[in-house]
């Protein structure tokens, strides 16, 4: 598999979608993915524009791995990702949760946070 679809079933499972959603949402066949994939190949520039779009990502990322928002922006999703990682249980429980209890939870949790930091 080429680097350009490792990245974006990263992305995929990142953002919790399947292959079939992002072919749908690209207006194009799952086959065509499986194909791109099989071949090792990277997808033409329209293509990877209409996949870049649909996963929120640029183009310049899919294809070299390298971020062009620069290194901020980079920390800030490292940060993110090691606190998903630290708490993913608990976010996965919290995502079967009724609004209410959602919101009664958060109600809990901000009465833990000092003052300071809201």
């Amino acid at each position: 598999m080429s680097d350009f679809w490792k990245r974006v079933d990263e992305e995929i499972e990142y953002k919790g979608i399947n292959r079939a959603f992002l072919a749908r949402k690209c207006n194009f066949s799952v086959t065509n993915i499986g194909q791109g994939i099989k071949l090792g190949s990277t997808p033409s520039a329209e293509t990877a524009v209409k996949i870049a779009n649909v996963l929120g990502v640029s183009v310049e990322y899919l294809v070299t791995g390298k971020n062009s928002a620069g290194i901020k922006n980079l920390e800030t999703e490292e940060i993110q990702l090691k606190l998903y990682r630290k708490y993913h249980s608990l976010i996965a429980k919290c995502e079967n949760l009724p609004p209410q209890k959602i919101d009664l939870l958060a109600k809990v949790a901000d009465g833990f946070v000092p003052q300071t930091m809201l």
